[in-house]
């Protein structure tokens, strides 16, 4: 029976509600993130997805093609949970911390690292897949951080000139501890705070900074 994930592989016309597709994509992306592009051969991929060499060629003419589409299918994953790193209602420190705590949780996240990892492997070879995806990282991310510190900023709740610095400061505070240290240094180390805490202190020290 084939495997059929429930994600999105960013495609119009039905494309990503087509089984094989789906299995095949999902297959290839345990592939790339397991051994990266010059280790995946197509035909394994074939077979874990229960459909034969010349079906898989049919949706994907090449391995370069398969990769592009395992990447975007990465993006749309990213922003669909992303759809939870928004600010809820409340006080400027009950919504910063909500943003925060999502955010560590997501950047914290090994399979996030993993998609991070291979894009930055393959990107002298994929560079325009790469930077796309880090553009749409970027506003994923960003953009709703940006519209609520301009909201506070508004209220004089904030005390900020520029929105967009004032977010990478934020979000710079979470990524080193739960994304960037565990990139470098690998998957089993692990920060001695736990996200919840990691993302008080930031808020903590972002409105010692920003806080009217």
């Amino acid at each position: 029976m084939i495997e059929t994930p429930s994600m999105s592989d960013g495609h119009p016309d039905g494309l990503a509600a087509d089984p094989r597709r789906r299995a095949i994509i999902a297959h290839a992306r345990k592939a790339f993130m397991g051994g990266g592009y010059a280790a995946t051969r197509m035909e394994p991929i074939a077979r874990a997805a229960q459909v034969s060499t010349a079906t898989l060629y049919g949706y994907f003419h090449s391995k370069d093609d398969l990769f592009d589409a395992v990447i975007l299918d990465a993006s749309d994953d990213f922003a669909a949970r992303m759809d939870g790193v928004r600010s809820v209602d409340g006080g400027t420190r009950e919504r910063l911390t909500a943003f925060a705590e999502a955010y560590a949780e997501f950047m914290g996240d090994a399979f996030v690292r993993s998609v991070f990892r291979l894009v930055m492997a393959e990107r002298p070879r994929f560079r325009d897949v790469a930077m796309a995806f880090f553009e749409r990282g970027r506003t994923e991310f960003g953009g709703p951080l940006i519209r609520v510190l301009t909201e506070l900023a508004g209220a004089g709740e904030l005390r900020i000139d520029k929105p967009s610095w004032a977010a990478g400061h934020l979000m710079g505070m979470i990524e080193h501890p739960v994304f960037f240290m565990p990139l470098v240094t690998g998957d089993e180390v692990h920060a001695a705070r736990t996200a919840s805490h990691i993302a008080d202190d930031a808020v903590t020290t972002f409105l010692a900074r920003y806080g009217a």
